[in-house]
């Protein structure tokens, strides 16, 4: 990677004391509440140059996935970086993007600020070409899971030139290099694109087909309803790419099955640099009840042609997402799908193949109105559905190994289950 070449002089210091210790397990979000899915309106940013009288430091937000609400001088080397939400209540997922650069090579220091009661979240990561990421964090840095135990501003040093430097939440990972992914998938034999709506700002609702289309063997899989969500969206691709390999397993899954996938949900979201919602100003996974947004309804729709009187069976359905460590939100196992005590067994898969790994898993469905995606597939369909949460700070080789690993055995238990 060309990460392996850039040097960047980094010096951090977090503004906030810590003032709890982190819990040895992350013991993941508490039941889900449902919220109106009506359009609220959003907050448009500012997009542009950023730049002051007698400084030599630009910062610029003009690109998908940007997000950087103003720039404060400080003093001619200390830059305070706003970082606002798209509008307010919110989820703590604090999304910023921009470039900054200088006439000439000099170290400054930015500080990362947030609105009220918004804590810091994503350390930096840095790129000079957009594309090859480097987190300002070690490898080993702390996983703090306790919202409270974290800074309300954030403060780095960084020396700049006239190359840019892209700094971010994440890996910029827009809908534009989605689709250069599906480009690259879409190559194999037995795929398929179409769209299936569109979004609420009009982008396309995009859906593969992956697999054998006579078979009456399904499963879904969809992705960054969130934007911010960097790090599943890391997962889901790692485990299509396993799915859609060519591995005589894989092959052989194909034949018996057809895979749908939505690799991003929410690409308004996504390319405006918001946290949480989509352009209606909604989080469209509490919307799996009342359907009040384009996104939602297109897939709900999609699947009831093709699932609705053709005797095709959705066994397993998986949703993507991110959060501050590895989890899986489950339905209750006193409830049965289609395929009882199917999902508890292919997580101890993963305990048994990925060596020093237990899964940590969390029931978060019981009964009541389905305002996520995984509680509609299981009430309307049956289907064996869950969350896959990837850590923020989770490696990204361990990202690809998880997902080969639950990919494989997913496969050779679905295999197993229909034959």
């Amino acid at each position: 990677m060309n990460c392996n070449r850039i040097v960047f002089f980094i010096c951090i210091t977090i503004a906030g004391k810590i003032m709890a210790q982190a819990p040895r397990q992350f013991q993941g979000q508490g039941p889900i509440k449902g919220v109106s899915t009506e359009d609220r309106p959003v907050q448009k940013q500012w997009k542009g140059l950023f730049s002051f009288p007698g400084s030599e430091v630009f910062f610029d937000n003009d690109f998908e996935g940007g997000r950087l609400n103003g720039v404060a001088r400080i003093n001619d080397s200390t830059f305070s970086a706003l970082i606002t939400s798209e509008n307010t209540p919110v989820n703590e997922s604090p999304w910023y993007a921009f470039k900054v650069w200088s006439k000439r090579p000099q170290a400054i220091t930015i500080v990362l600020t947030y609105q009220q009661g918004i804590r810091h979240r994503y350390a930096p990561r840095l790129s000079k070409n957009g594309h090859d990421w480097l987190s300002i964090e070690g490898p080993d840095a702390k996983k703090i899971f306790e919202t409270d135990s974290l800074p309300v501003e954030y403060r780095f040093h960084l020396t700049v030139s006239r190359d840019t430097t892209w700094v971010a939440a994440q890996e910029l990972y827009t809908s534009r290099r989605v689709k250069e992914w599906v480009k690259v998938i879409s190559r194999k034999p037995g795929v398929t694109v179409t769209d299936i709506g569109r979004t609420h700002a009009g982008r396309p609702v995009t859906l593969l087909k992956i697999g054998n289309p006579a078979s009456k063997n399904r499963m879904l899989i969809i992705g960054r309803q969130h934007p911010p969500e960097v790090t599943g969206q890391l997962a889901m691709q790692a485990f299509i790419e396993n799915l859609n390999g060519d591995e005589p397993l894989a092959k052989k899954f194909r034949e018996q099955f057809l895979i749908y996938l939505v690799p991003m949900m929410n690409p308004d979201g996504v390319d405006e640099g918001f946290w949480r919602h989509n352009a209606g100003g909604v989080d469209l996974n509490r919307d799996w009840a009342a359907f009040n947004q384009p996104e939602t309804r297109a897939v709900r729709d999609f699947l009831q042609k093709e699932l609705g009187d053709k005797n095709n069976k959705l066994w397993f359905g998986l949703d993507f997402h991110s959060t501050y460590d590895d989890i899986f939100y489950l339905v209750d196992p006193k409830l049965n799908g289609v395929l009882p005590g199917f999902i508890p067994a292919w997580l101890d898969q993963l305990r048994e193949r990925i060596p020093g790994y237990t899964p940590n898993v969390k029931p978060l469905y019981s009964e009541g109105p389905t305002y996520t995606s995984f509680s509609y597939l299981f009430k309307t369909y049956g289907t064996e559905a869950l969350v896959y949460e990837i850590g923020d700070k989770t490696s990204r080789d361990f990202i690809q190994q998880k997902s080969k690993v639950a990919a494989t055995a997913l496969m050779e238990m679905l295999l197993q289950k229909v034959n």
